[in-house]
């Protein structure tokens, strides 16, 4: 039997009213007419996952503008299925690397137009439109969004499944640091230490990022001479995951981010199937092959978290970041896992219940390397609280979630909508003004919970 469309929730109450206008406020500044830029300067451009959370933001008061953003990230699929996670703006005069120029995509199965990246990012795409359709006013409105889209999302998770799970084990893999969305995570110490490159394999590039945030809170020159050795591997190859595969590609993980957030993307497009009235049973099957398949393969009794799988070294990568924990978005773990995950993010590793802790770093805070500032290194980002805050509340850790809530409340009332956040004072870091930030805000606030 098939659920029924859940009805939009209330509006915001006075309490909570200054904070979502000045959310709007971010998200309107931040707009370039068909999507959201995530920042002004350091991020000019559409960002897949980026505009999946900010459209999850949208529909609880503009429905127009979050079908807009990712009809017009969709409209740089490759014929593949492949969503880059990058679609550029060629209307934009800031400086930015990697330019298109610099992928060479056009020759892979890329569109024409507009200009994209050559790799992608994590699937939160079924998740966003279904959060559309629950929130969305005129349901009907929404359900015809819905079906236009539906077979491009069908498209993009039978490319992950068909060229990044080659032998069907309902684990698909990333090929580059970027394709996590986590870029500097320590999760990509190992295998990017593991490259060894000479002057002549790195190629020419000019880095961008680190004129507009401080360079101390952005990743080496040494991790990005191998970013963009990655790119020219992918490049010379033509984008042929069938290639790139035969000639060793240095870099290939199990992404345990990237697999929870497809396997809930999963559950969410086998729902909208229903509500579609069309076949769930593909979707439906997917997602519980990559459950079983995390569950097996990715979950590790000493640490008591999911862990990636770095395919080239065959080995799991012994580094506990907030991602490890985020297999309870999707319902993966059992009650008695999601338990000994619960008490291992109850802990001053991460953020206390009872402590005066804000919640919650990316990085567990008592490792030698955790950084209060360092991109992905121990930081506060609010994307990976509200997976967190999702999961928590489909096992029922409500104290908790009410943690994530304040602290997210509390870190942009006093310092306002950053990229990221220090953990223990608070202070913003990376790009000002930040749209997921922004839209997820919005979405937190609306929860009755």
């Amino acid at each position: 039997m098939s659920e029924e469309i859940p009805k939009a929730l209330s509006e915001e109450t006075p309490k909570t009213s200054t904070l979502i206008k000045k959310a709007k406020k971010v998200l309107d500044k931040n707009w370039a007419g068909s999507f959201t830029k995530p920042a002004e300067l350091l991020y000019p451009h559409q960002w897949s996952w980026d505009s999946a959370f900010i459209s999850i933001g949208y529909s609880h008061y503009n429905l127009e503008r979050a079908e807009k953003e990712l009809q017009r990230l969709f409209t740089g699929q490759w014929k593949n299925g492949m969503l880059p996670h990058i679609v550029y703006d060629e209307q934009t005069d800031i400086d930015y690397f990697p330019q298109p120029e610099f992928w060479q995509t056009k020759m892979s199965g890329a569109p024409e137009e507009p200009a994209t990246s050559g790799i992608c990012q994590p699937p939160v795409h079924a998740t966003a439109v279904r959060r559309m359709l629950e929130s969305a006013p005129d349901r009907a409105v929404a359900q015809e969004f819905a079906a236009d889209l539906f077979p491009k999302l069908k498209a993009w998770h039978e490319f992950l499944y068909r060229e990044r799970d080659p032998n069907g084990e309902g684990l698909v893999y990333i090929r580059h640091p970027w394709a996590s969305g986590q870029d500097n995570s320590p999760n990509w110490d190992e295998p990017l230490e593991r490259i060894k490159l000479t002057d002549e394999e790195i190629p020419d590039y000019n880095r961008t990022d680190d004129k507009h945030v401080e360079s101390a809170e952005r990743p080496s020159n040494a991790s990005y001479d191998r970013y963009t050795y990655l790119v020219d591997f992918f490049r010379l190859r033509n984008y042929d995951e069938e290639k790139i595969r035969r000639d060793d590609c240095p870099f290939m993980v199990q992404d345990v981010l990237f697999n929870t957030v497809l396997c809930q993307a999963g559950r969410d497009l086998a729902q909208i199937a229903e509500w579609l009235e069309k076949d769930p049973e593909p979707f439906q099957k997917q997602y519980r092959k990559t459950a079983k398949a995390m569950n097996k393969k990715l979950w590790d009794d000493n640490h008591g978290i999911y862990l990636n799988y770095d395919l080239v070294a065959d080995q799991k990568i012994e580094a506990t970041v907030l991602s490890g924990f985020i297999p309870l978005f999707a319902g993966i773990p059992s009650p008695i896992r999601a338990e000994r995950i619960y008490k291992y993010l109850n802990t001053r590793s991460f953020a206390r219940i009872n402590g005066t802790y804000l919640a919650v770093p990316n990085y567990d805070r008592r490792q030698p390397d955790f950084s209060n500032r360092k991109y992905w290194r121990g930081p506060i980002w609010i994307n990976m609280n509200w997976l967190l805050y999702q999961g928590l509340r489909r096992y029922g850790y409500k104290d908790y979630n009410q943690l994530i809530k304040e602290s997210v409340i509390e870190l942009v009332s006093k310092y306002g909508f950053y990229e990221y956040y220090n953990p223990e004072s608070g202070e913003g870091y990376g790009a000002e003004d930040f749209s997921w930030s922004a839209a997820l805000l919005i979405d937190i606030l609306h929860d009755k919970q």
